[in-house]
């Protein structure tokens, strides 16, 4: 479901992208040229979202034993920094233009510019459908978002040309449209980033984790809890668990096999690894919980 949403998504925008590269020239736009721009981004991000959905999708190996699902978030990261490029060559364009603005082409851009909105529009909703909490997914979903976004700016771009002759307001506006893709750019980079450096995944609290295991039968102490990402939509967590009494080895393993259902159940934790102990193996750390080697 989501490589065809992501097929879909590229190839409305790879068609729309040359109506809009020929009609910014045609009416000497540049909040159009600075929308082509954006969505020839766009059209690089599926490309390269569609890379990765392929690469997550590939099985493991004795060399790569989670297998790679971390290509979404690598791909989210080139992303977000595509976002920040298209934006700097926008602020840039749009400065020369307001000291020295042109004649534009007010019922040109404001015909392709709704037609613009249409095509991302469509795009966005495809992808929110798909997107889940993947990354990657995510990426292409912000792109298409801020791509229906500069449409939209675009558009009134195109109302004030036409009403009230400001040609002003298509470089105005494009710096508009540049600063709504950097704060996409600044999410997606700052979401990929907590992946990366293995962040307590988005949604969840270690403590309350932490708590839910001690809570449970059998259970003296949890320690050594530590709670990351494989990938963006498949958290994990490792963690001691001191059981009480002298449970057989039998006993202890249905017990974790419990304590496992509860957090896939509870905390949509499918991998989990519990080391199970009959008495702590170490000087137990007491207060915040240490995470990744690190406390916090």
């Amino acid at each position: 479901m989501r490589r065809r949403a992501l097929w879909l998504a590229l190839g409305a925008n790879a068609i729309f992208l040359v109506v809009e590269v020929v009609a910014a020239r045609a009416f000497d736009s540049l909040a159009l040229l600075a929308d082509a721009a954006h969505m020839g981004s766009d059209v690089a991000a599926l490309g390269i979202a569609l890379v990765a959905q392929r690469l997550i999708e590939r099985p493991a190996t004795a060399r790569h034993s989670y297998g790679l699902q971390r290509a979404d978030v690598l791909a989210a990261q080139l992303n977000g920094f595509g976002l920040v490029a298209v934006t700097g060559w926008i602020f840039y364009e749009a400065w020369g233009r307001l000291q020295d603005p042109v004649d534009v082409a007010g019922g040109g851009l404001l015909a392709v510019a709704l037609m613009g909105l249409v095509v991302n529009g469509v795009s966005a909703w495809v992808l929110h459908r798909a997107r889940g909490n993947s990354l990657n997914m995510q990426g292409a979903f912000s792109h298409m978002v801020a791509d229906a976004a500069s449409s939209v700016g675009a558009v009134l771009a195109g109302v004030a040309v036409l009403l009230w002759s400001a040609t002003w307001a298509d470089a105005a506006m494009s710096i508009v449209i540049g600063g709504l893709v950097l704060w996409s750019a600044w999410r997606l980079l700052r979401d990929a980033t907590q992946v990366l450096q293995e962040g307590t995944p988005r949604g969840l609290d270690a403590t309350e984790v932490e708590e839910a295991l001690a809570a449970q039968d059998d259970v003296e102490l949890v320690h050594h809890l530590h709670l990351w990402n494989l990938a963006s939509d498949t958290p994990a967590l490792s963690g001691h668990v001191v059981l009480r009494g002298g449970m057989s080895l039998h006993d202890a393993q249905e017990r974790a096999n419990q304590l496992k259902t509860m957090l896939a159940e509870r905390f949509a934790i499918d991998h989990a690894t519990l080391e199970l102990e009959c008495h702590p193996c170490g000087p137990v750390v007491t207060g915040p919980i240490v995470r990744h080697g690190r406390t916090n």
